[in-house]
């Protein structure tokens, strides 16, 4: 979201929660911006930012990056108990 807010340039940031059957949590966030975000890898340890998809990476099972027409829209999944 973080993200989104500071680099899209949307005046409208969404978020989307969505349940699959096959028991994972989507969570999703949607700007108008076309620009797919890369995973950084040059930021050392004292920087206080740019590592905002290392952390989507590292806290959920998948996550990726769809492109529409108008924007995208970052996901990330977690896998969740499914009961009956």
């Amino acid at each position: 979201m973080a993200n989104a807010a500071e680099h899209s340039g949307s005046r409208l940031i969404r978020v989307v929660i969505l349940r699959s059957p096959e028991g994972f949590v989507r969570l999703g966030v949607v700007d108008r911006s076309r620009t797919i975000p890369v995973i950084r890898t040059d930021s050392n340890g004292d920087q206080t930012r740019g590592r905002g998809l290392l952390m989507v990476d590292a806290l959920t099972d998948r996550w990726g990056t769809d492109l529409y027409r108008w924007g995208k829209q970052v996901w990330g999944e977690l896998k969740c108990e499914v009961r009956p």
